[in-house]
């Protein structure tokens, strides 16, 4: 693989001149960028996979939804469907993909709605009075122009330690990173020490006004399935566990450090499950001897497969701010839309 990214450097020097004469198109306003009076704050990355993008929006509307109106615009990725659509309880993951349901279910003062077309899709949700809109992974979507960037870059792939595609996981240049507003090293260590954080603001080496945040993947004291289970007693099951995320890692070392044991089923980032995948899930539970035995997934899995299979849980993760820079992000956050 390592030998193939390399082979394709060449293309990777193409992939850079396209992205950069876009960005400049649209940094020069020979491309249209729209604005709206609504405050606007997107939520992205530069590189390919899993950064923490979802629990960074929720950790978002949490902290805005008491006192805002709010709606979250994605694209919906992978879903089945075309055009605006406005979520509601007869959709599907197939129907709206599986993050914005996830986002209906479980923030119920929020709006939220698909549309591959940002500017459409904004469009139609200002017809209802909101405060904010939330736009999920939207980096470099830039025919909108937002109020605020929240750029996600994780703590073992740094987009400055990385190259473009394809030889690389960079959607565009590292220099695009001059257009957030804030930015946020996620999945880091809970102990990570403050030499360390100097080291990485080094690295990413932020200009003038950009702040930059670190925060860690906190996981709930519970699954949550037909009954809850405490993670004090998640050990006593033998566990199927399934997961189809960018990046499963965390999730497999929390669940051993827990002395869960589980057997691993991996699938590629919101995948699409078909009979056969479902079949080979429900072999693997049923060849588990013990009475006490569940079938474990990421809570965005759930959202995709939760009609069709029994004795499933899911375990919630939130974004955890590090050094008790909470408060300080929050006021950020609040002072920016105060303008």
């Amino acid at each position: 693989m390592k030998l193939l990214r390399f082979i394709l450097f060449p293309f990777a020097i193409l992939y850079d001149l396209i992205t950069s004469i876009r960005n400049y198109f649209y940094d020069t306003k020979i491309f249209k960028s729209t604005t709206f009076k609504t405050p606007i704050i997107a939520v992205g990355n530069l590189n390919v996979g899993g950064t923490g993008k979802t629990p960074q929006i929720e950790y978002l509307i949490r902290l805005l939804q008491d006192t805002f109106n709010i709606a979250i615009l994605s694209r919906g990725y992978k879903r089945k469907t075309n055009g605006f659509v406005l979520v509601d309880n007869n959709h599907t993951a197939d129907d709206v993909g599986d993050e914005p349901l996830q986002y209906f279910k479980k923030f119920t003062k929020c709006t939220v709605a698909v549309d591959e077309d940002r500017v459409n899709g904004i469009n139609q949700l200002l017809t209802k009075k909101l405060d904010v809109i939330l736009l999920d992974d939207a980096f470099q979507h830039r025919k909108v122009t937002a109020d605020c960037y929240i750029l996600l870059t994780k703590y073992d792939d740094l987009y400055t330690d990385d190259f473009l595609l394809p030889t690389g996981n960079l959607r565009e240049s590292k220099r695009g990173a001059q257009r957030a507003t804030i930015i946020i090293v996620t999945k880091c260590p809970e102990n990570l020490s403050e030499t360390k954080q100097q080291e990485i603001i080094k690295k990413l080496k932020p200009i003038s006004q950009q702040k930059i945040y670190f925060t860690t993947i906190s996981y709930a004291d519970k699954s949550i399935g037909k009954e809850n289970i405490n993670n004090t007693t998640l050990h006593e099951y033998e566990t199927v566990l399934v997961t189809g995320i960018a990046n499963p890692k965390p999730m497999l070392r929390h669940l051993s450090g827990l002395n869960v044991k589980f057997t691993h089923l991996e699938y590629p980032d919101h995948y699409s499950f078909k009979n056969k995948d479902i079949a080979e899930i429900e072999t693997a539970f049923k060849s588990i001897k013990s009475s006490k035995k569940i079938i474990l997934t990421t809570e965005k899995d759930f959202m995709r497969i939760s009609n069709k299979i029994d004795n499933l849980y899911y375990l919630p993760i939130e974004t955890k701010f590090l050094n008790k820079n909470t408060s300080k992000f929050n006021t950020h956050i609040l002072n920016y839309l105060k303008k």
